[in-house]
């Protein structure tokens, strides 16, 4: 019953900030990573932005330096900060959760995505 849900999207303007939260529970275990994508109809899923448990944060070309992804251990929740959005911006925002099975495969849980619209 683990579950991953995702919360703050919405319409703004180009330039304009929005900042994404998704809640983690039903699970004792960390994850490995904690990451956001973003999908447009017709399109795979890209990864955002990524925030393992040791390690640097990792971000796509495309948001380097205007996405900033956090992560609390306490609270088991992962937040997407992003400032100047682009249209291109726009698309279905999904929180992921990657764990390891005991025998070492990779288990993805995925949020059901918030809508985040950038247009005039």
């Amino acid at each position: 019953q683990v579950q991953l849900v995702e919360s703050g999207g919405g319409l703004v303007q180009p330039g304009g900030s929005l900042r994404l939260s998704c809640s983690v529970s039903g699970s004792i275990f960390s994850f490995n990573v904690l990451s956001w994508y973003r999908q447009v109809p017709g399109n795979q899923r890209e990864l955002v932005a990524s925030s393992p448990r040791y390690g640097s944060r990792r971000y796509s070309d495309s948001v380097q330096g205007r996405f900033t992804i956090s992560r609390d251990f306490d609270k088991n929740t992962v937040d997407l900060q992003m400032n100047s959005l682009k249209p291109e911006d726009t698309g279905v925002y999904y929180c992921n959760g990657e764990q390891m099975t005991p025998t070492g495969s990779k288990v993805d849980y995925w949020g059901q995505g918030t809508q985040v619209t950038v247009s005039s």
